[in-house]
């Protein structure tokens, strides 16, 4: 019974497998032309549930079939573009037709056998195999210029580099069982602000580099890394109205740039994930996960990394055609193997977590959203992770009121001009929200909200304030992106000086119970604006274009520092990835 679990539910669920497709990877750009689809459509479509990430490829596609259907004379000539191009990326689940008899297929197919579909570079269907392989590569250069206001060995200008190469695969065996993987080698000098991020939030003590999202890296010359990067998993639908993933990924909860509940900012992970959509209004999604516990580890030690678990559930509901509400709760706890009580799927965790002593760390959280007139989104989120109303009506900043919340709205369409779409976001975490006792050490008491030292929810973890704006445009093949950011965070002085930002810190060393304030500590304000430019050469081969400035401002020396990069890139099946903290 000791770490099988995972195991035993897949063979009692295995019994009866049905058809399933793999799931689209996590991808910001890629996400977005989803989203606009489903603000333009003004309903949600029938069992088609995006607070929940990564979504099923085969529900994308029927997402498409909805919205070709009913075309609207809204509809611009990038969202047609936008629409073949989704459709091509899952080609195996568009059904032919007298226009189409052959989706997907390329006009141009390299020596016969290769790119016979645009979206792969190599593809093979029988009745047993469904198959389809590509290359996965990233090289970016850049130069950036770090400035202090006071002498600095950082100071000046240096070179930024990403070299990634890999591949890519999914298909389906016998129609019945999915599967997906993703490998890749890589090598990398970072911003000088990831890597200070990468002291923080870091596998060792007195680790120099780390790979933000990623796990375990090696130093690559003075201040790079190398690591390698990998995901993979399998699906298959148990019953009808019963999906089960399992494998290394990252999941992402809500509708931001941000999520509060849960976010792909953490290492892949290995997870169990039961979805079950009851009607076309109700999808239950169960995620049972094997974190790790890495801080704090001797540098260079070689023993096995403590474990730590995660259960966690989300209801999503949707009211009405314009309306979704969601329920979420998660349990965090550290044992030497799973605890059955935590399997249950449909019991309050927070009941039995208390029921065992209240050691473990819970979780509730709420998330909605809503769209309106085709063009807007508002959303929101809001987590609980201790909340004491007799303290908040006391209004003595109390340690115990541990909370975050999020709120934002999406505007597609934007003053009508077609294709420009704008997102304004803000996000708050009171103090020492996500940290848990007992962190500070390596003992079976890990359980803040975090997998291989990265916050699970925000990158900043704890004790912060932020602004974002997003703005949009797509000219077909053409695309521009801008991030602009405002944050103010609290930083710990020393590391003896827990001021409830860093959530990896035992909240036990907190510096006092009352007068609690977001900012408190090492008050950081930071902006932040990146500007990239991006032109599809072929199907997923983008060129792209960046440029960063990043302005950091605390009430210690060094006090303020700017940081600025310029950098092109070319990516070829591989996410851009938004680094911004």
């Amino acid at each position: 019974m000791r770490n099988n679990v995972y195991l035993l539910y897949l063979l009692f669920f295995s019994l009866s497998v049905r058809a399933q497709s793999p799931f689209a990877p996590l991808n910001s750009d890629y996400y977005h032309l989803i989203d606009r689809l489903e603000i333009r459509q003004n309903r949600w479509a029938d069992g088609f549930h995006s607070s929940i990430k990564p979504y099923n490829r085969q529900s994308i596609i029927q997402l498409t079939d909805s919205i070709l259907a009913k075309p609207t004379r809204d509809l611009s000539d990038s969202d047609y573009f936008n629409l073949d191009y989704l459709r091509d990326d899952s080609w195996e689940w568009v059904k032919p037709t007298a226009e189409d008899p052959q989706p997907g297929n390329s006009q141009q197919p390299l020596f016969r056998h290769f790119y016979k579909k645009k979206a792969d570079f190599y593809n093979l269907q029988t009745d047993d195999v469904d198959l389809h392989i590509s290359p996965a590569v990233y090289f970016g250069a850049g130069v950036e210029r770090v400035s202090y206001d006071v002498s600095n060995p950082a100071d000046g200008q240096k070179l930024n580099f990403i070299n990634s190469r890999g591949v890519e695969l999914r298909g389906s065996i016998g129609k019945k069982l999915g599967f997906y993987s993703f490998f890749s080698e890589n090598q990398a000098i970072y911003p000088e602000y990831i890597q200070q991020y990468g002291k923080t939030y870091s596998r060792y003590d007195g680790e120099e580099g780390s790979a933000p999202g990623e796990g375990f890296t090696k130093n690559y010359r003075t201040n790079g890394v190398d690591f390698l990067s990998a995901r993979g998993y399998i699906t298959f639908n148990a019953l009808k109205v019963i999906n089960v993933q399992f494998g290394h990924d990252r999941n992402f909860i809500g509708n931001g740039f941000r999520s509060l509940l849960l976010s792909d900012n953490s290492a892949p992970y290995l997870f169990a994930k039961f979805t079950t959509r009851i009607g076309k209004r109700i999808q239950y999604t169960n995620l049972f996960t094997h974190l790790q516990n890495s801080q704090n580890l001797p540098k260079g030690s070689n023993v096995l990394i403590p474990p730590k678990f995660a259960a966690m559930h989300h209801l999503s509901v949707n009211i009405s055609d314009h309306v979704n509400i969601g329920l979420f709760e998660a349990e965090v706890f550290s044992r030497d193997r799973v605890d059955l009580n935590y399997l249950n799927p449909i019991i309050f965790y927070r009941y039995v977590e208390s029921s065992q002593g209240s050691a473990d760390n819970a979780l509730i959280g709420l998330d909605a959203k809503v769209n309106f007139l085709s063009q807007f989104m508002v959303y929101g989120q809001v987590m609980l992770d201790e909340f004491v109303l007799r303290e908040v009506t006391r209004g003595q900043g109390s340690w115990t009121n541990k909370f975050a919340v999020q709120l934002g709205g999406k505007y597609i369409d934007a003053f009508d001009v077609p294709n420009l779409d704008l997102q304004l976001e803000m996000n708050l975490a009171r103090p020492y929200t996500y940290s848990h006792g007992g962190s500070s050490t390596v003992s079976p008491g890990q359980t803040n909200y975090a997998h291989y030292s990265q916050p699970l929810a925000h990158p900043l973890g704890a004790n912060f304030l932020e602004g974002i704006g997003i703005v949009r445009y797509q000219r077909q093949k053409l695309s521009a992106n801008a991030i602009f950011g405002l944050m103010m965070y609290g930083a710990d002085p020393s590391l003896d000086r827990n001021y409830g930002g860093n959530i990896l810190q035992d909240y036990e060393n907190r510096v006092r119970n009352e007068g609690n304030f977001i900012g408190q500590g090492r008050k950081t304000i930071m902006t932040y604006g990146d500007l990239r430019g991006s032109y599809m050469i072929r199907h997923n081969v983008f060129l792209e274009a960046r440029y960063l400035y990043r302005f950091q401002d605390s009430q210690y020396q060094p006090s303020r520092y700017s940081d600025q990069v310029a950098s092109l890139a070319v990516r070829w099946n591989i996410p851009y990835r938004n680094w911004v903290f």
